[in-house]
């Protein structure tokens, strides 16, 4: 199936130059001078090198039928994460890498969805957001109340972001899982 290289978001399955790449990273630039593109990073999904490729917003590229299943998320070691098949209960073990940073926004029990091609996992969508505990932040320095101005945070999961200068340690945060970035407090 053909689609412009503009709707080409992280998870994505494409076929490129004879071989099937799973998109890591998916970033529209708009330079100044030139026409805009979308820089790619892409992980081959067979022999897992990756590779940097740019296309013009015009563009098309051939994404791949991928089946997309339920999953849960059950734990994580340094190499794996594993996931439950929620219809049969079978456990799936993925390598980190085709989760690139998402699998730092994991939480137990978190429905996932993953793209199985032939049996193997090439990507995962998770929920646009997930709820985080601030464990460590600068202190509030007085006189910096802009409305754009953010400090920096430590999540629990280890993840530093920026934060406005309200958010103290031990609060609950709704963070975005594409990029990281603080959406609200956790009102729950």
């Amino acid at each position: 199936m053909k689609i412009n290289a503009n709707e080409l978001r992280q998870g994505n399955v494409l076929e490129h130059k004879g071989k099937l790449y799973s998109v890591i990273k998916a970033q529209h630039v708009s330079p100044g001078k030139g026409g805009a593109f979308v820089s790619c990073v892409l992980r081959d999904v067979i022999g897992g090198n990756k590779l940097d490729e740019k296309f013009r917003s015009g563009e098309t590229v051939e994404r791949v039928r991928i089946d997309e299943v339920d999953y849960q998320f059950l734990f994580a070691d340094d190499t794996t994460v594993t996931f439950m098949d929620e219809a049969t209960y079978e456990q799936l073990a993925v390598d980190r890498e085709v989760l690139g940073d998402q699998a730092a926004y994991l939480v137990e029990g978190m429905k996932v969805i993953l793209s199985v091609y032939e049996g193997r996992c090439v990507g995962a969508e998770l929920p646009p957001t997930v709820v985080l505990e601030v464990t460590e932040t600068d202190p509030v320095v007085k006189g910096q109340t802009a409305a754009n101005s953010y400090k920096p945070a430590t999540l629990s999961n280890g993840v530093r972001t920026q934060v406005p200068p309200f958010i103290e340690a031990g609060e609950k945060l709704v963070i975005r899982t594409e990029d990281g970035s603080y959406v609200e407090r956790f009102k729950g």
